[in-house]
């Protein structure tokens, strides 16, 4: 059953659009806020996320930053605002879609269908011997799936959507591990190495007294 995530402080539209999506066939995560949305969206594996702009703490677009930092999980937009600048600002931050408030919860859910139909069409990726399908967070090298854990894919996720940009240790400590402050730089080295066991040391080189590269190969056993 796929999953959508809703962060939306309004505990009635949060309950109706439940209500909708369920009916749908979705099961539903709910989130009352920018913190607890982040939280959800780390432990678990979303088709899609309804994300509201005003947000009590952290705002719709800081969220909205946070994902597509380490995902391609489609967001779709909600306000009250009715903001052209801010519908702009939204699909520059690469948002699927948006929809203002108020608005027909029948039409939202053809949208969120159409989305998530588009997303599966377009969700495996092929890099060198590994297959990569993002819909339901699964890593495959040479046909067999690797058990990378959700930071693990987070990880891998970032490196691609970043593919051969030098990252240093402190941005992708702060896209990876944005919220836990008691993180430092070692556990980026030890994440990597554990990834590069399991993907393949090919893959990601690195820089010296800077940070990471990923780089795409043919075969990861051929890289020096």
């Amino acid at each position: 059953m796929e999953k959508i995530l809703i962060i939306e402080d309004e505990d009635f539209l949060r309950d109706i659009l439940k209500r909708y999506l369920e009916k749908e066939g979705y099961e539903v995560i709910e989130a009352s806020s920018g913190e607890i949305g982040i939280k959800k969206f780390y432990e678990n594996n979303f088709a899609l996320i309804l994300l509201d702009v005003m947000l009590p703490g952290i705002q719709g677009w800081e969220v909205c930053k946070e994902i597509k930092k380490i995902s391609d999980t489609p967001i779709i937009m909600l306000t009250a605002l009715g903001d052209e600048d801010d519908e702009i600002k939204g699909l520059e931050l690469g948002v699927e879609d948006y929809i203002g408030k108020p608005f027909k919860p029948k039409v939202l859910v053809a949208r969120i269908n159409s989305l998530i139909k588009r997303k599966r069409i377009s969700s495996l990726e092929k890099i060198g011997d590994l297959e990569i399908d993002r819909e339901n967070y699964k890593v495959l090298k040479n046909g067999e799936e690797l058990n990378l854990g959700n930071k693990g894919f987070a990880l891998l996720m970032y490196f691609i959507l970043n593919k051969d940009l030098v990252l240093t240790r402190e941005k992708i400590l702060n896209n990876i591990w944005p919220l836990d402050f008691e993180v430092d730089e070692r556990v980026v080295d030890t994440q990597i190495k554990i990834l590069r066991k399991k993907i393949g040391e090919g893959y990601i080189k690195t820089v010296r007294g800077v940070g990471y590269k990923f780089q795409e190969v043919e075969n990861e056993k051929d890289i020096i």
